[in-house]
């Protein structure tokens, strides 16, 4: 892992692709702002890990529990 000080204004740049510039500093945080191609994915870990988490929460569902959720209801 690199740990680098930066000021506001200041940026670094990753691969000659994405440009991490710090737009502001504050006492519960840092405000960046990420200029990269859109081909490129840029996500918040823990929204990251929710979606493995989901991911394998949906291989744990067996196809009964899941004919059986889809059946329509009884009239």
């Amino acid at each position: 892992m690199l740990i680098l000080h930066r000021k506001k204004g200041q940026s670094l740049v990753i691969d000659d692709k994405v440009t991490l510039t710090i737009v502001e500093v504050g006492s519960d945080g840092v405000k960046l702002a990420i200029d990269a191609p859109r081909d490129i994915s840029i996500l918040r870990s823990e929204l990251k890990e929710a979606a493995v988490e989901n991911q394998e929460a949906a291989k744990a569902v067996s196809k009964d529990m899941l004919d059986k959720f889809l059946q329509k209801p009884e009239s």
